[in-house]
């Protein structure tokens, strides 16, 4: 899971999923059906499931530095995502876990924001997996099928990724990825790394430079530590990757250089000029500058070169002096890197070939049933405590009646168990000749546990049972003010689990307005058990603090379903200001409950609605869930109510803004001849422009190749600017 961050500029991206405070609380799918089985309902729940599984595994492992699962079983999670993507287009979120990298930042250390985000790796499992690699490069290149590729192949060292930043060749700042936007400042305790140069040799570097990579601890040294913790009957550390993270994190800078840390380069971020024209370049100047590399590499000139030189590496894996899960291939010419450039949380690239996961048997002692903040019920198996993968195992979800059924496992079975990715593990099946003779069939509830006991509904065509009390069912009351308050969203410290149920509990907080209006309750508090004068005053302070509070971070706050923080940054970036989101999704929900189903088409619906549809990545899906949330009466007072307790800001867009086409709107069709059109629009984005799928009064260009069709017949209409290929690479002085 340590993937190396990626190079060079591109648009920012967020955490997008919810990160569950119970990980049982994440909606059920079907994770047992093969990809090429799944129905279209089936795609949708899956993918709906996956992305807050992978959240929550990105702030254990980033931001936390404990994470629950190996590398390969968390790879195995998003294998299955992207899998289900490519089959199902149709369904792919915006606020999918491809579009997102890492997470938010922990306290204690002053935060950091990259100049040129640091971004994670899309991963391959199988050979025909590093083949479409292959593939996909000379498709977007419009390169034929047998133009050479030639990638670098470097082994994948598991630790924590780390910027270093020069000026004038002396270490200014260190820091860490955390959500690849924001990391944290760690200098002090990385100068006392011997790999780390405090100074550059010679006078041939850039005036800026950052140069990235990976802190950790080689095997012997983890050896060495963990001895001298046993000796000192102190906690031994699991692993050498939260070894290596828990030594960066130490506030006291003198028991980071007491533990044996290294640091080796593999990227750069910001450089105030070319590192070189290569891959092997750029090596070659990190090694004359002193930085340890991640050997052996080999450059490779195409897929059954990589394909050998990752089963020669798979097989010396146990010999090498530290601990690796997989090669990275990149292609090795940096201006074809720069043509590629990215996809939302990874570049087209590169790629991580990773490693074969684990599996154990164990008992299930008793099934319970947990309520998510949407209202669905899933089951959770509660085991015999077992350790799988390094990390010990006591729950596994089970997903939902339908999966229940068809493995037919029963408490008492003994059940094999494998980290496959998922927040707990999941349950694969039950050995049957080992199962009790009294042994029941599971009897899934018809009714909420929460205290309202109300019935439990599952919708034609869905799998997911869910409580019929929604915004009157304890659980999800809780659930959304926790998402409310969550690091993604208000990020308010001080309120965390415990003290949410407490205050919802005690009447205090029963909607999210509810919490700026807490100042009403110091008394009430401050005769509460372990509530003294300067927790309260600090709890005050914090929620102060998050009266103000950017656009897209509101916008996911609300809890919208299908709305995570990525979208909510496409929601913010297209709209520019509350009041203006506010108006034009009110409008589209209108057009909508309007509209005959069957005529539920973008263009049929009205021009609010085809406006929100059209913004590249959210498409119907997202729409129609925007739309019903403005619908509801309830949800349309807390907007209204947080209106007045909170100043939402204007959006301020980050990525390029001094280019010919930054901020405005773009629709490319056709087929283009100079690049295709994927590349285009990637190219329009990395300058800051916003690419729709549909025309409209608020379209600036349509940039129309052969066989354009309707949109350019809708551009003419609407006196759009048309532009032909040579003039949108007139535009952008790529001509």
């Amino acid at each position: 899971m340590a993937e190396e961050s990626a190079h060079n500029q591109r648009p920012e991206q967020r955490s997008e999923a919810e990160i569950p405070v119970d990980p049982a609380q994440i909606p059920a799918g079907h994770p047992d059906v093969p990809v090429e089985e799944l129905s279209d309902f089936q795609a949708r729940d899956e993918l709906a499931r996956l992305a807050p599984l992978i959240a929550y595994h990105d702030a254990r492992y980033h931001r936390d530095d404990a994470p629950e699962i190996s590398d390969a079983d968390y790879d195995t999670l998003r294998r299955r995502n992207e899998a289900i993507e490519r089959r199902f287009p149709q369904h792919i979120r915006a606020d999918s876990p491809s579009r997102k990298v890492g997470a938010p930042p922990a306290s204690g250390f002053a935060k950091v924001r990259h100049a040129v985000p640091m971004l994670s790796l899309g991963n391959a499992f199988e050979d025909d997996e590093v083949r479409e690699f292959f593939d996909r490069i000379r498709r977007f290149l419009g390169l034929g099928a047998d133009d050479p590729v030639q990638v670098m192949a470097e082994p994948k060292i598991d630790g924590l990724s780390c910027a270093l930043r020069y000026e004038r060749g002396r270490l200014v700042q260190a820091a860490t990825r955390g959500d690849g936007t924001e990391g944290e400042d760690i200098t002090r305790n990385v100068l006392t790394i011997d790999d780390v140069p405090d100074r550059l040799p010679g006078d041939d570097w850039p005036q800026v430079v950052e140069v990235r990579g990976e802190i950790y601890m080689d095997r012997q040294a983890f050896k060495d530590l963990n001895e001298r913790q046993r000796e000192a009957g102190k906690q031994l550390f699991a692993n050498p990757r939260n070894a290596a993270a828990g030594a960066v994190r130490q506030i006291d800078p003198k028991i980071t250089r007491s533990r044996p840390l290294s640091f080796l380069a593999y990227a750069w971020g910001e450089i105030s000029q070319p590192l070189g024209k290569t891959m092997e370049e750029v090596r070659q100047r990190f090694h004359d500058w002193g930085f340890k590399l991640n050997e052996p590499a080999a450059k490779c000139g195409g897929v059954e070169e990589v394909l050998a030189y990752y089963r020669k590496l798979e097989s010396e894996r146990a010999e090498l002096a530290f601990e690796i899960d997989g090669i990275v291939y990149k292609v090795n010419d940096i201006a074809l890197q720069e043509r590629l450039g990215y996809v939302s949380r990874a570049p087209r690239w590169a790629i991580a070939h990773k490693f074969p996961p684990e599996q154990a048997q164990t008992i299930l002692n008793r099934i319970t049933i947990q309520v998510g903040r949407t209202g669905a019920l899933t089951p959770v198996a509660n085991l015999e405590p077992i350790t799988v993968g390094g990390v010990v195992v006591s729950r596994a979800t089970l997903h939902n009646p339908d999966e229940i059924a068809r493995k037919d496992v029963r408490e008492g079975d003994t059940v094999i168990v494998q980290r496959a990715g998922d927040v707990i593990p999941q349950v694969l099946g039950v050995v049957q000749d080992k199962r009790p003779a009294d042994s029941q069939p599971f009897d899934f509830p018809d009714v909420c546990p929460c205290e309202l006991r109300t019935a439990v509904v599952r919708p034609d065509g869905e799998v997911v049972p869910r409580c019929s009390g929604e915004l009157a069912c304890p659980y999800q009351q809780v659930e959304r003010l926790k998402h409310f308050v969550s690091r993604e969203a208000f990020d308010i410290e001080g309120l965390g689990t415990k003290n949410i149920e407490a205050f919802w509990q005690n009447d205090l907080v029963k909607t999210p307005p509810d919490i700026f209006r807490l100042h009403q309750f110091r008394d009430t508090l401050l005769k509460w058990d372990g509530w003294g004068q300067q927790s309260v005053e600090n709890l005050m302070k914090a929620i102060e603090a998050r009266r103000t509070i950017p656009l897209d971070r509101f916008i996911y706050a609300l809890g919208i379903q299908e709305v995570g923080s990525t979208t909510g940054r496409l929601l913010a970036r297209s709209y520019g200001t509350l009041q203006a989101w506010d108006q034009a999704m009110s409008k589209a929900a209108e057009e909508r409950a309007a509209t005959p189903d069957e005529a539920k088409k973008p263009e049929r619906v009205g021009e609010a609605y085809a406006e929100l549809c059209g913004i590249e990545s959210i498409g119907m899906t997202v729409a129609d869930a925007i739309c019903e949330f403005f619908q509801e009466p309830h949800n349309r007072e807390i907007l209204e109510a947080l209106e007045d307790e909170v100043r939402v800001e204007e959006f301020v867009d980050t990525r390029a803004s001094n280019t010919p086409v930054s901020g405005k709107t773009i629709v490319f069709t056709g087929t283009m001849q100079k690049m295709t059109r994927n590349e285009a629009k990637a190219r329009a984005e990395a300058m800051g422009a916003k690419v729709s799928g549909s025309v409209s009064k608020k379209t600036d260009y349509v940039v129309a190749g052969a066989d354009s069709g309707s949109k350019a017949t809708k551009a003419r209409d609407l006196g759009v600017t048309l532009l032909s290929e040579d003039d949108w690479l007139n535009l952008i002085g790529e001509s």
